[in-house]
C-alpha cells in the first residue's frame, strides 16, 4: 500500500485546497501529481502480474503516448491553418500551429540525436525532453482542472453578475465572443430573478484606442435591445485588461456593499485564469464560462496557459533552469 501513499497524499492536498479556495493553480498541480503517482503505482502493480493481458496493457501504455503525441501535433497544425483562414494571421491565431510544429521538432530531435553520435546534440535532446515533459505536465494539469472548474455550478444567490468585456467589432458592435458572455450573464440573472431576488449586472469594459465607445456601453445596449431591464445594469467603463475588469468591478461592488457576493462571466477557455486573477484581485466570487466556437478553443487555451506560466514566471524559470542543469550534467 505504500506504493499508493504519494497519490493519496497529493489527492488530500488537492481536496483541502479546493475546500479552502478552488481558484488556486496549486490545486491543479496537486491533482496532477496525485494522478501521476496513481498511474505509476498501477503500472508497477500491473508489471508484477504474470499474464499475457498485463503485458499487452503495458505495451499499449508505453506506445499510446507516442502515438497520441503525433496525433496531437497533426491536429494542432490543422487547427492552426483553420484559425488563419477564419481569424487572420495575427500571432495569437498562430499558437496552435506553432505548438504542433514545436512538438514535431522535439520528436525529430529525439530521433536524430542517437543517430548523430554527438554529445552536444544529445544534451540538447535531453534538455528539450525534460522541459517538454515539465511543460506538458503543467498543461495537462491546467486543462484538466480548468475543465473540472468549469463544471462547478456558480451560486444562485449572488448580488452581482459581472460580465467581462472582450473588444468590439468595428469599434462599435458586440462580436459573437462577447455576445456569448452576455447571453450567459443574462441566463444567470434570469435564473436568480425567477427566485425573486434579481442581482445587478455589471458590464465591465473601457474604451480601447480603436473603439468608438466603451465596451460596457455597447454591452448594455446589446442587453437592453433584447429586453434586459436597464435599471439592473451597472457600467464599469474604465478597464482595459482582465485585471482591471476585476479590480474596478470589485471597487464598485465593495463601495455599494462590503459583504457583496458575485459571479464573474467570461468565455469557457478563459474561466480558470480569470478565477486565478479574481482571487488575486480580492473578488468575492467564482467564474462561470460561456460557450466558445470549437475551432477557436485550442489557440485560446494555449494563450491562457502561456499567461498562467508568465504569472508564475519565477517558479517556472527556476524549475526549467534546474532541469537544464540536470540534463547538461548527466
Amino acid at each position: 500500500m505504500l506504493l499508493y501513499a504519494p497519490a493519496v497524499f497529493f489527492l488530500l492536498l488537492a481536496a483541502v485546497g479546493v475546500l479552502r479556495d478552488r481558484r488556486r493553480f496549486s490545486n491543479a498541480v496537486y491533482l496532477g501529481l496525485a494522478l501521476t503517482f496513481l498511474a505509476f503505482a498501477l503500472l508497477v502493480t500491473l508489471g508484477k502480474v504474470d499474464s499475457v493481458l498485463a503485458e499487452v496493457v503495458l505495451i499499449v501504455v508505453v506506445l499510446a503516448p507516442a502515438l497520441a503525441t503525433l496525433v496531437l501535433a497533426g491536429l494542432l497544425i490543422a487547427n492552426g491553418f483553420k484559425m488563419i483562414r477564419k481569424e487572420g494571421r495575427r500571432v495569437a491565431n498562430l499558437l496552435s500551429l506553432l505548438c504542433g510544429v514545436a512538438i514535431l521538432a522535439v520528436v525529430g530531435l529525439l530521433v536524430a540525436a542517437p543517430q548523430a553520435d554527438s554529445p552536444a546534440l544529445s544534451a540538447v535532446a535531453r534538455t528539450a525532453l525534460l522541459l517538454t515533459c515539465y511543460l506538458s505536465f503543467l498543461f495537462v494539469c491546467f486543462i484538466g482542472y480548468a475543465y473540472l472548474y468549469g463544471r462547478l455550478m456558480p451560486r444562485q444567490d449572488v448580488d452581482y453578475v459581472v460580465v467581462l468585456g472582450s473588444g468590439l467589432l468595428g469599434g462599435t458592435r458586440v462580436p459573437p465572443l462577447l455576445a456569448s458572455r452576455l447571453e450567459r450573464g443574462r441566463a444567470l440573472y434570469e435564473r436568480q430573478a425567477a427566485n425573486g431576488r434579481p442581482p445587478l449586472l455589471i458590464a465591465s469594459g473601457g474604451q480601447g484606442p480603436d473603439e468608438q465607445l466603451p465596451e460596457s456601453h455597447a454591452m448594455a445596449a446589446y442587453l437592453t435591445e433584447r429586453g434586459f431591464p436597464a435599471d439592473r445594469i451597472v457600467l464599469e467603463d474604465r478597464s482595459r485588461t482582465t485585471e482591471e475588469n476585476l479590480r474596478f468591478s470589485r471597487e464598485l461592488m465593495s463601495a455599494a456593499d462590503p459583504d457583496y457576493s458575485c459571479v464573474v462571466v467570461t468565455n469557457n477557455f478563459h474561466a480558470f485564469r480569470a478565477a486565478l486573477l479574481a482571487r488575486r484581485q480580492g473578488v468575492n466570487g467564482q467564474v462561470a464560462g460561456s460557450p466558445t466556437a470549437a475551432y477557436f478553443w485550442p489557440s485560446a487555451t494555449i494563450r491562457e496557459f502561456v499567461a498562467v506560466l508568465v504569472a508564475y514566471k519565477w517558479i517556472n524559470v527556476t524549475v526549467c533552469g534546474l532541469l537544464t542543469l540536470v540534463s547538461v550534467a548527466a
